[in-house]
């Protein structure tokens, strides 16, 4: 994606990481390097179509690193990089206080629900 840098900084971050599902991929790949199908376990109700769509928007957009291991079988992990990194401290702290609110934390580490403003959050700063 194109990201104009005269547009709201709110703008580009929801063209990056807006959606339901790239958040969660984000916090799962901000706990450790994972493997497709160990990512698509942690993050739930996704589609291997939707989680394989969501992986290359976020490679081509720099927030995720595609490693893949020339060995048989193929073997590919996924991590972040330093640009996807750079939101997980706002985005720790927004479920900091999601928790201290009583919010079921669980609903939103398994993306059961949407979290519209958290992306003015991420990448504002």
């Amino acid at each position: 994606r194109k990201i104009n840098i005269n547009e709201a900084p709110t703008t580009a971050a929801i063209k990056l990481i807006g959606g339901k599902w790239k958040l969660c991929i984000l916090w799962q790949l901000s706990q450790k390097k994972m493997r497709f199908g160990e990512l698509q376990r942690a993050v739930g109700d996704i589609t291997q179509q939707m989680l394989s769509k969501q992986l290359k928007e976020m490679a081509k957009d720099n927030l995720i690193k595609r490693k893949v291991y020339e060995v048989i079988p193929p073997k590919v992990e996924y991590s972040l990089t330093a640009f996807g990194k750079s939101g997980i401290p706002v985005l720790t702290e927004f479920v900091i206080g999601l928790a201290k609110n009583d919010f079921k934390l669980d609903l939103f580490l398994k993306c059961k629900v949407i979290i519209n403003n958290v992306t003015t959050l991420i990448f504002s700063f």
